[in-house]
């Protein structure tokens, strides 16, 4: 099994669609890597020799930020969007869409469950 800044890549996939399980490494940057370093997209993990891991290992430290400090360096900017009070730090720290997007019908998910009227209703017919 190979182990690419600190994850473990399934053996049974090519390694053009296994190296996306590295936070901070998608589709592109995978066959972009692969392109520089002359492997075939087709290879599995499992049949890349240890050189070749090590030299994606290197290639992915030297030139990507990956894992832990690609996600201390998102949180950092959340956190300084909040700070300095611009309304996407706003919108971080109320846990809403901050991207645009419309939350009178959707964003249930971030939002949380909705408050039923009906429940409501009732309740305020019980105290009377």
């Amino acid at each position: 099994m190979a182990r690419i800044q600190g994850v473990d890549l399934p053996n049974g996939k090519r390694i053009e669609y296994a190296l996306p399980y590295v936070f901070g490494l998608g589709l592109k940057r995978s066959q972009e890597i692969l392109r520089k370093l002359n492997i075939d997209f087709s290879t599995r993990v499992k049949n890349l020799s240890e050189a070749q891991v090590a030299a994606i290992q290197k290639e992915v430290s030297n030139n990507f930020l990956t894992e832990g400090d690609l996600r201390k360096e998102i949180r950092d900017n959340v956190r300084r969007l909040q700070e300095i009070g611009s309304y996407r730090g706003l919108r971080h720290k109320k846990k809403l869409p901050c991207r645009g997007q419309r939350t009178k019908t959707n964003a249930r998910t971030t939002k949380g469950p909705r408050g039923s009227a009906v429940a409501l209703k009732k309740k305020a017919m019980a105290k009377k």
